[in-house]
């Protein structure tokens, strides 16, 4: 009787110091991966001078590294199943969202950012008419948007200091007022970021393989890539192909990263 006692302590006491050891490493990986706690982006920080040019110049290195980045979100038809692909695939992306949709899903903006990935701003609307109305209205897409994402994620004075121009700086509509509101951003502390590839997925509709043909297309021969893609299916449906986009990058020896690279 007194051997079957000491073996069931032993095995107890096996399990506690088991059990102990499972819950300290899950809540070491927890520290390690919470953005929440190895960032805090607020209005205070402080953006670098040079962060701009750093941001512009990315697309001219040749270091094989991706930035996935999906535009026009949150979405309840896209956005579930993009970050589902995201955690399979163990990519950390950035998402510009519209403010509005934060508003109406800001579970899934919690969720992305809790899985750590970059959540940047995209204005409110994603209306080139009130984004380019007057100066104050340029801010007020920009800060309301901020204050979505704030009331999402549970934070106070949430800033993301990076955002993406509707139909991107680059495009040569409202060419002049885009150069205003660059500098605009500049003085409330943001840096803008377009791209450098693409799978058309907004632009028309097309079949599965002309969506991951235009991105092979658009990323060949090129370092750093910039990669926009939409978490919307307005148009087409990129969680089609996200899965075999993302495995071609990586069997063409890319590492993938977000924007926390820059901003933290």
């Amino acid at each position: 009787m007194r051997i079957f006692i000491f073996k069931k302590r032993y095995i107890v006491s096996i399990f506690s110091i088991f059990f102990l050891f499972t819950v300290l490493f899950y809540a070491v990986s927890f520290l390690q991966d919470s953005p929440t706690l190895a960032v805090s982006l607020t209005q205070d920080y402080i953006v670098d001078e040079d962060l701009q040019s750093k941001i512009s110049a990315l697309t001219k290195s040749e270091e094989k590294i991706a930035y996935l980045t999906f535009d026009d979100g949150p979405t309840l038809r896209a956005t579930p199943r993009v970050l589902d692909i995201l955690k399979e695939e163990d990519v950390k992306a950035t998402f510009f969202v519209i403010g509005k949709y934060v508003k109406s899903h800001p579970e899934l903006v919690k969720r992305a950012y809790a899985e750590g990935h970059f959540i940047a701003n995209h204005g409110y609307d994603h209306s080139n008419q009130k984004l380019y109305q007057s100066e104050e209205s340029f801010i007020n897409e920009v800060t309301s948007t901020d204050k979505e994402i704030a009331n999402a994620l549970g934070l106070d004075d949430y800033c993301s200091h990076v955002f993406r121009f509707p139909n991107g700086f680059m495009s040569p509509n409202y060419h002049s007022k885009k150069r205003a509101a660059a500098k605009l951003l500049k003085d409330i502390g943001y840096v803008y970021v377009d791209w450098n590839c693409l799978n058309k997925d907004s632009e028309k509709k097309i079949s599965n393989y002309q969506l991951l043909n235009n991105f092979k297309k658009t990323t060949k021969n090129k370092g750093t890539l910039i990669i926009l893609m939409h978490d919307t299916n307005d148009v087409n449906d990129t969680t089609a192909v996200l899965k075999e986009s993302i495995t071609y990058l990586k069997e063409q020896g890319y590492e993938f990263r977000n924007f926390y690279d820059f901003v933290q």
